[in-house]
């Protein structure tokens, strides 16, 4: 089972509305821990540490077989 790590950042807006970021795809978590560092006092990251995530994921597995609804800021 290969893995992979992915490091995003999500800064969330008082609206609901979402802004992702995926900063990179890495081979080990200390590799995307450490782009987390290098990039964590760049502007805008430095202000919102907090939205940083690290996550593995496995290699040719579907990680969502379920479908999806979509709702806009606003809607009941």
């Amino acid at each position: 089972m290969k893995s992979v790590w992915l490091l995003h950042h999500v800064h969330a807006f008082e609206d609901g509305h979402e802004d992702v970021k995926l900063i990179g795809v890495f081979a080990t978590r200390d590799e995307a821990e450490a782009a987390r560092l290098r990039v964590a006092d760049q502007p805008g990251f430095r202000d919102l540490l907090v939205g940083f995530s690290i996550n593995e994921n496995v290699l040719g597995h579907i990680a969502w077989l379920e479908g999806f609804v979509t709702h806009q800021p606003g809607e009941g």
